[in-house]
This record gives C-alpha cells, sequence and structure tokens, in this order.
C-alpha cells in the first residue's frame, strides 16, 4: 500500500465499486494496525475505509494477516502467534460488529511452505519443521481467530484463501508429485477437521517432530470455511522431471530433478483452473470463490486469463458446485512479485488500474469487470486469441509429451462467439509498421499489413474499401511521410500523407466505430521551452514536417476526439538498420568516427517498448495526445556515447558537433525531449539500450528476416 499509495488514496474505493463489484478483499493489517498491541492501536485507515465501503454497496472481506508474520513481538513459529491474532480479531470485530466476511490469515499453506520451507520470507526456515510449526501456528490462528469474532458477530463467516494448484511428473517423480498433490490441501484439512490417524500426511507430521496433540486438536476444533478461497496463477501448475539436464538452471532444485510451471514444460497445456475446482468440490462440498485471479501479462493476455477463469467457475457451477464468485487481483496491481517482493526493484504489474498515470487509470481489465459484473458479453476483439499459455512460443526447454490424464482444453471455450476482426496496419515497408506486425504476431493479435495499394490513407474511397473488407475492429497509421530535410522541398507530398491521410482514416474510424491510432512527433515543439514538453504545451514547429504532424493533431482529433495520438522521438531497434543507434554502433563496431549533434535534446524510444505500450493502450480504448518515450533527455552524441559504454566500445570515436555543422535543410528544434503528464508507461532508456543490444546480437546470430532498412533521414522520426 506504501507502494501503491492506496494508503492515502480513499477515492479509490469509488473507482472500485464503479466496477460493478459486490465484495472485495480488504486489507485491516494486524501489524499496521496494532503493532505494539491492542491498547496503542490505530483505527484511523479501519475506520474511514471500512464504512465507506459498505456505504458504496461493496461487502469488505476483511484480511488481518497477508504474507506476513504479524507484529515485531510474535512470528510464524512462536506457539503464542494464534491467541495473539486472535486478541486482535477480537478487537476488530467489537470495532466493526456488522463486518461479516473475515480471511484472518491469507494462504497459510503457501506462507508456511515460502517461510518455512523455501526460506524466502521469514523467518527463513528450510525444514519440514519450520514449515509445519508455521502452518500450525497460522490455521490455529484462523480458528482461534473466528471464535472471538463470532463471539461478537454469530453471523461472520470465514473465507479461506489458498493457492490452488497441482503437480504432474514423469513417472519417477510420481510419489514427489502425489506428496506435493495432497501438501497443497493440508491447511484446508486442518481447518476442517478432517487431519487425523487415518490422514494420508499424518505421519509426515509426526516423523518431522509435531507432536500428535498439536495435528489432533484440529480434529477436536474444526473451523471449515465458509468459502474456500481458491488462488490460481500460472505458477500454480507445476511439472516435476527427474532429468534436470533439460532445463534452465533456475528450476533446478538441490535434489537435481526440474520443478517448472507446466505452461513452459507440456507440449499439451493443461486444461486450466476448471478441473482443479472440480477436486475442491468434490474433496470439500464447500461454498467456493476464486479469490485470486491474475497474470503479469501483456492486455490482451490479461483479459484472455481473467476470461477462462470466468467461464471456468460458470462450467463448474453449472455441473453443481456451490460456486459464489471470481475476484480480480489486484486491483491497483501490484509491485515486485517477480522476485516474491524479497528486494525492492519497483517491478510493477497493472491490475483493473494502472498506476504510472497521475491518477490510477482504468485498463481494459476494467472494462471486461464491468460487462462481466452485468452479465454482457464481453467486447474486447482480442478475447479470439489464445493467451500465452497455449501458444506455441512458450516453453523454456524442449517440449514434454505427456499421457492423456493431462487434457488441453478446447480453444473455442474461452473465445468470445464473433467473427476474428483483425487489426490493420498502413505503412508495409516502414520500421513502425513492420514492428506492430512482428508484436502483433507474438501477442496473437489477428492483423493485417496493408500497402498503399492496398489501402492508400489519404484516398477515402479506399479507406473505405479496405475497412468493408477486413472489418477490422482498430487501424494503426504506421505508415506516412518521414524525410524531415526533403520535406522543405516536398511540403504538398509530405502535408498529403502525413496531415490529409490520418483525417480520412479518422472520419473513417469515426463512422464505423473503429479505434484508431497515430503518431505525431516532437517536431511539434521549436525547443524554446527548454525542459521536457508535455502533452498539454502548444506546439510551434519549426519545419514542414513538424507543421504536418501539429496539423494532423488539430484536425484528426477535431473530427473524432476518440483517436490515440501518439508523439514520439528518435526511435531506434534491433530489426532495421539505418536507425541512429544501429548506425552508431554499426560505425563503432568497425572503428570508424561517428559524428552525431552534441547541441539537440531528444527522447530516444525503443521501437519494441513503444510497440508493447501502443497496443495496451490501444485495448484500453485511450485517446487523444500520449507522449511515449523511454524517458530520459539526451543530445544525439550523448546517446551514440551511452551505447558505446554499454557495448564496451571506445567512446572516443564519437565526434560531438554542433548541428550547424552538420547536413540538413530543416530547422531543428535544440530540446525537444518529451516527458508526459499522463503517464510514465516505459522502461528506463538504460534497461532499453542493454535489451537493445541483446536483441541485436540474436538478430545477427538469427538471421533475422524480418529486418528491413527504415526510410527516415532525421533518425526515428515518423
Amino acid at each position: 500500500m506504501d507502494q501503491n499509495g492506496h494508503g492515502q488514496r480513499i477515492s479509490d474505493l469509488d473507482r472500485f465499486a464503479a466496477l460493478g463489484i459486490t465484495a472485495i478483499r480488504y486489507p485491516v493489517l494486524w501489524e499496521l494496525t496494532a503493532p505494539d498491541g491492542i491498547e496503542q492501536a490505530d483505527w484511523k485507515w479501519a475506520d474511514e475505509r471500512l464504512p465507506a465501503l459498505r456505504d458504496l454497496g461493496v461487502n469488505p472481506i476483511v484480511g488481518l494477516v497477508h504474507h506476513g508474520s504479524g507484529p515485531r513481538h510474535t512470528s510464524l513459529v512462536d506457539p503464542e502467534f494464534g491467541p495473539k491474532l486472535a486478541e486482535f480479531a477480537g478487537a476488530v470485530a467489537r470495532r466493526f460488529p456488522w463486518v461479516e466476511y473475515y480471511t484472518p490469515v491469507n494462504e497459510p499453506c503457501t506462507t508456511a511452505r515460502f517461510a518455512g520451507l523455501y526460506g524466502v520470507w521469514y523467518p527463513h526456515g528450510r525444514d519440514d519443521l519450520t514449515f509445519l510449526q508455521a502452518l500450525i501456528n497460522q490455521c490455529k490462528g484462523v480458528v482461534l481467530s473466528m471464535r472471538a469474532i463470532r463471539e461478537v458477530n454469530p453471523n461472520a463467516k470465514l473465507v479461506q484463501t489458498d493457492d490452488l494448484g497441482k503437480t504432474y511428473s514423469t513417472p519417477e517423480m510420481a510419489e514427489w508429485a502425489d506428496f506435493y498433490n495432497e501438501r497443497r490441501w493440508l491447511a484446508w484439512d486442518l481447518l476442517c477437521g478432517m487431519v487425523d490417524e487415518e490422514h494420508t500426511l499424518f505421519n509426515y507430521f509426526l516423523k518431522s517432530g509435531i507432536p500428535a496433540e498439536d495435528v489432533l486438536w484440529f480434529r477436536d476444533n474444526p473451523c471449515p470455511p465458509d468459502v474456500m478461497g481458491l488462488n490460481y496463477y500460472i505458477t500454480s501448475e507445476r511439472w516435476l522431471d527427474h532429468r534436470g539436464d533439460r532445463y534452465p538452471a533456475q528450476y533446478v532444485g538441490p535434489h537435481g530433478f526440474a520443478d517448472i510451471e507446466t505452461a513452459r514444460a507440456l507440449a499439451t497445456p493443461t486444461p486450466g483452473i476448471g478441473p482443479l475446482l472440480e477436486e475442491t468440490w468434490e474433496r470439500y462440498s464447500l461454498p467456493m470463490a476464486v479469490t485470486e485471479a491474475h497474470i503479469d501479462a501483456n492486455r490482451e493476455d490479461q483479459l484472455r486469463w481473467l476470461y477462462e477463469v470466468w467461464n471456468a467457475a460458470h462450467d463448474v457451477r453449472r455441473k453443481g458446485a456451490d460456486m459464489r464468485a471470481v475476484t480480480v487481483w489486484s486491483l491497483l496491481g501490484s509491485y515486485d512479485w517477480n522476485c516474491l517482493v524479497t528486494e525492492c526493484r519497483g517491478y510493477y504489474e497493472n491490475g483493473a488500474y494502472d498506476l504510472r498515470s497521475p491518477e490510477p487509470r482504468p485498463t481494459a481489465l476494467a472494462r471486461l469487470m464491468r460487462e462481466l459484473a452485468s452479465g454482457r458479453t464481453p467486447s474486447a476483439p482480442v478475447l479470439q486469441g489464445l493467451g500465452w499459455w497455449r501458444r506455441p512460443g512458450r516453453f523454456l526447454c524442449p517440449p514434454v509429451a505427456t499421457s492423456a490424464t493431462v487434457a488441453a482444453l478446447p480453444a473455442e471455450r474461452n473465445s468470445v462467439n464473433r467473427p476474428v476482426q483483425p487489426i490493420l496496419i498502413s505503412g508495409a515497408t516502414g520500421t513502425l509498421g513492420s514492428a506492430f506486425a512482428r508484436i502483433c504476431e507474438e501477442r496473437n493479435l489477428a492483423f493485417k499489413v496493408l500497402t498503399r495499394q492496398e489501402m492508400d490513407i489519404a484516398d477515402p474511397a479506399s479507406v473505405e474499401a479496405a475497412i468493408r473488407k477486413h472489418r477490422p475492429w482498430a487501424i494503426i497509421n504506421a505508415g506516412g511521410y518521414v524525410r524531415v530535410h526533403d520535406a522543405e522541398q516536398e511540403s504538398d507530398r509530405c502535408l498529403r500523407e502525413n496531415a490529409h491521410g490520418p483525417v480520412v482514416l479518422a472520419n473513417a474510424c469515426g463512422r464505423h466505430d473503429i479505434r484508431l491510432l497515430s503518431f505525431s512527433s516532437d517536431l511539434v515543439f521549436d525547443g524554446s521551452k527548454g525542459s521536457a514538453y508535455v502533452e498539454s504545451d502548444p506546439v510551434a514547429p519549426l519545419n514542414v514536417y513538424g507543421q504536418s504532424k501539429a496539423e494532423a493533431e488539430r484536425r484528426v482529433l477535431a473530427v473524432n476526439p476518440h483517436v490515440l495520438m501518439v508523439r514520439t522521438s528518435a526511435f531506434f531497434g534491433p530489426w532495421d538498420r539505418h536507425n541512429f543507434v544501429t548506425l552508431a554502433l554499426q560505425a563503432l563496431q568497425e572503428g570508424r568516427t561517428f559524428t552525431a549533434a552534441s547541441d539537440l535534446v531528444v527522447s530516444p524510444t525503443y521501437v519494441p517498448d513503444l510497440v508493447q505500450t501502443c497496443l495496451d493502450l490501444l485495448i484500453d480504448h485511450e485517446c487523444g495526445i500520449w507522449h511515449l518515450s523511454n524517458g530520459e533527455a539526451v543530445s544525439w552524441a550523448s546517446l551514440a556515447q551511452r551505447v558505446c559504454s554499454l557495448a564496451g566500445l571506445d567512446d572516443s570515436l564519437v565526434d560531438a558537433q554542433p548541428a550547424t555543422a552538420l547536413e540538413g535543410q530543416a530547422p531543428q528544434p535544440r530540446y525537444s525531449a518529451l516527458g508526459s503528464e499522463r503517464g510514465k508507461l516505459m522502461p528506463t532508456l538504460d534497461d532499453a539500450l542493454a535489451r537493445y543490444l541483446k536483441a541485436v546480437e540474436e538478430v545477427r546470430r538469427q538471421g533475422d528476416t524480418h529486418v528491413g532498412a527504415a526510410q527516415e533521414a532525421h533518425y526515428g522520426s515518423i
């Protein structure tokens, strides 16, 4: 909450309610509310938030401990953890006697594994005894907490969450897989009073050093969940293989076998969460809810993941299971879960809202949530494609053929039943058009690249014919006149392609309710500001090219305000041979001097990042002017030196010269760096350059056939 800002932003609650939700998992965390005991508790957060949620018609499911150990005076291996948590739980219930739903401890089995078995979280245990102590203490905390809560509110209900996984394996690893598949149920089994002398893992407790009476206490004090909270991630289903040498080293543990996500290894994907929900229903016959459904992926795959989980939940409900809800987790996204929050890297995964804007910005997930909550058919055309976890490019090892027990999910079950609509991409021969085609293919987005003969964007009849033939949901205008200096003598042609053509597209897209992405440039500015330009700054182009782009912005948004107009600058990428960074790198590698302007400041933009971000924004239905770059203001010469340094080359070969000493007819702004008041969505320049250098090596190694020649004379203009 510190990182996502929600602690200081109560307005989020109105955003959440607008999604159509009826309940929300919401924290009243023990270690934040009462770190020094109940007498010194600070209830300000809960006093403000919980009644506000009630007033909005949203039931809070109050969480007290979430992958934590509580305050400093206790821990997961403290025998008093449970009684101390129960004291806090009772205080919460007395203060909010109307609250009905509680999750005293989130994912006790998962937390115990990562804190007691894998050494990831405190107390960093790596043995079965610590794991089981942490598990028992957390589960006892749940039982005692619900007992204390029900003394105040007899109708209080337990929503008990944990990871719903499953493990598959080679025959040689079957014993391990069977053990893991029994262990996943342990928290729920304990709470349901199912662990006695006949339980499959009873002797595991005893052999690990847990007294029998500690285990049997749960048999005598059952507290079955009122709702089974089932959390499901791409990492939840695992594949064990005794042939560790077939897999990346990070997936091979100390025992020598591989433990990897099934999606990364199995030739035939698993069916997903559906059969696991059925297993849960068969085992417990208790009401169920999916309490976490999230994937760190591109926008369309986030939508596909949620829709697949939603459909699976409806399927088991139709079969007779008491399926109550699906939870989108988390609404504001999360930070640093790619390293299990063991480091503060600032790695952000968006949720229904994207926090990289001044205010939380609703994404396409928010729109899908509203549609599902209201019973409408999802509108996103990108749901027609398969998620990456079902596509051929997902493997991190040679694909493993498995037995028929792992059955594939029919692709059509999670598709919206309508004809496939593509994205039309104009500018087939340009750097940007080819990059969009490449990345649409990688993301399994249906697309069609059109040449000028197939769609002349400045010819209304040609555009209309292309739309009627292909029936797209979006058009990306990635073409146009790009020769900045030649434009001074070819102004009519430049204006036709850069201003008149986009207006024709905007009019047509408005008539047909088609999304349009078009591009502008940093050259709409004159450089007099002396600092990074933001979207609302007035334009004042110095040259014909900039004038054509400024004219396009004005006219396009006047006729169709739903157009997404992206200004960008100085783009570079690994897939064309004539962008500035590639030319600089080639010259420096060959030991040649490379001359670049020292007094023209721009914002370099890595084309793959630009394309990925534009596609996300297009799917989100963003519109208006956006500035997209890798967020740093540098001169052309400094950029060449930066590349040189990262590549380990001699930067003395970079010849920094004033712009007046270089060839060219078009006047250039001295400072055209782009900032943004709408959001900073792209990685840093150093990060982009490092990935660029790796990608260049990969292109060279593979002899990439996608590589083409860019037409830019002003490096990176569009």
